[in-house]
Formats: structure tokens, sequence, C-alpha cells
């Protein structure tokens, strides 16, 4: 059973760098084929797909936050971690993890094409 966790602080302040990382057990990071994603939800919103780091380490961003998006891996603590720079209060929202097989992954933006979801973490951007 694969579990993931989201850890990182509630409360962020504008123009300010949100740092969350994931932790992962019962499964490797470098296990083939699959996709490690961050997605959030907006208040009264749908998911929005921010970006996935694969298995190999190649990564690959929703072009509306790439800009101000890095998401990379550390394979010794079998974690990955989310930085999205130059926060305002429209970034306030719920933040998950997720892994995604490659051949269920689309646009990043439904839950269906997870297997496994973190419980997520609210981040609110507020001075």
């Amino acid at each position: 059973q694969v579990q993931l966790q989201e850890s990182g602080p509630g409360l962020v302040k504008p123009s300010q760098t949100l740092s969350l990382t994931c932790t992962v057990s019962g499964g490797s990071i470098a296990t083939r084929y699959y996709y490690w994603s961050w997605i959030r939800q907006l208040p009264g919103k749908g998911l929005e797909w921010i970006g996935y780091i694969t298995w190999s380490g190649s990564t690959y961003y929703n072009p509306s936050l790439k800009s101000r998006t890095s998401i990379s891996g550390d394979t010794s603590k079998n974690q990955f971690t989310l930085q999205l720079s130059s926060v305002t209060p429209e970034d306030t929202a719920v933040y998950y993890c997720a892994r995604a097989h490659y051949s269920s992954w689309y646009q990043g933006d439904d839950r269906r094409e997870y297997d496994y979801w973190g419980q997520g973490t609210q981040v609110t951007v507020s001075s």
C-alpha cells in the first residue's frame, strides 16, 4: 500500500516562496513508470494540476504556472518537493501530492488519473 504525506507551512506571506514536501512510503519514487504530481484545489473550484516529476527525474509543469514552479525529487529520502514562487492570495488552496501511472495520466486534473493521494494540506497566502 503506497502512502503519500504532504508537509510544509500552512501560512505563507505574499511574494514569498511556497515550499511543500511529499513523503512517500510503501513504494519508491524511482519505480518505473509513475508520475508524482502536485495538484491543488482553489476555494470553490475544481482541481488544478501544478506539475509532476517522473520516475527518472524529468519534470513537466502546467504552462500557466511554469514560470513560478519547481519540482524536485530525493530518492534517498523517497520525497519530492514543490516550490511555488512569488505567491499571491490567489494561490491559497488545498495542495495535494498524488501518484499516476503514465498510461492513466491525461491532463492531471481528474482524480481518476491517480491511484494514490495524500490527504492534502491547506496553504493560505496572507500577510
